[in-house]
């Protein structure tokens, strides 16, 4: 099984990302994952002329849709900035709408950030759906940087449990 693990947030240093690699250590074996973070912003800000009929997609767009076609299922780690979604996973988001890349594909969204992340999950389920997404696992996590260790672990055990329930929803499709 292959997963593209998306970060929302497109800081160097971010523990959405830290968390996505941490899930990986947490999934059972034969399942891979490929991890699209800080990529996210390099996508060129969403516009319809860009995207209609007859015209090519820009590059960062096509591979960022060629790796959404790939996967088997989709994990997301999203941060919450101001209430809301970072404007760089929302642009990513929009570049799909119309393309299909999550039609029927399990998705599984953990929004974590010190708060919970209850504006960014609730801003982010209708947007996944509306695009065909199958949310097998749709939750909070108030995520603080001690929670992963120097080695990239999950150093709270409650907060492994959850991540590991998140990874074998996408399993089990």
């Amino acid at each position: 099984m292959q997963i593209l693990a998306m970060s929302g947030s497109i800081r160097s240093e971010s523990s959405n990302a830290r968390l996505l690699r941490a899930a990986a250590k947490l999934a059972p074996a034969g399942v891979q994952f490929t991890f699209y973070d800080q990529q996210i912003g390099t996508l060129p800000l969403f516009s319809p002329d860009l995207d209609e009929d007859g015209t090519v997609a820009p590059s960062a767009v096509a591979e960022f849709r060629r790796l959404l076609a790939a996967a088997d299922a989709v994990l997301i780690c999203c941060p919450e900035y101001a209430h809301g979604v970072p404007g760089a996973f929302k642009n990513g988001l929009d570049w799909i709408v119309s393309s299909g890349e999550l039609t029927d594909k399990p998705v599984a969204l953990i929004a974590a950030s010190a708060s919970g992340a209850g504006y960014a999950r609730a801003a982010l389920t209708p947007t996944l759906e509306v695009m065909g997404g199958k949310l097998v696992f749709n939750r909070s996590l108030a995520l603080t940087r001690h929670y992963l260790d120097a080695e990239g672990n999950i150093s709270d055990p409650a907060t492994a449990a959850f991540v590991r329930s998140a990874v074998d929803a996408l399993v089990a499709g």
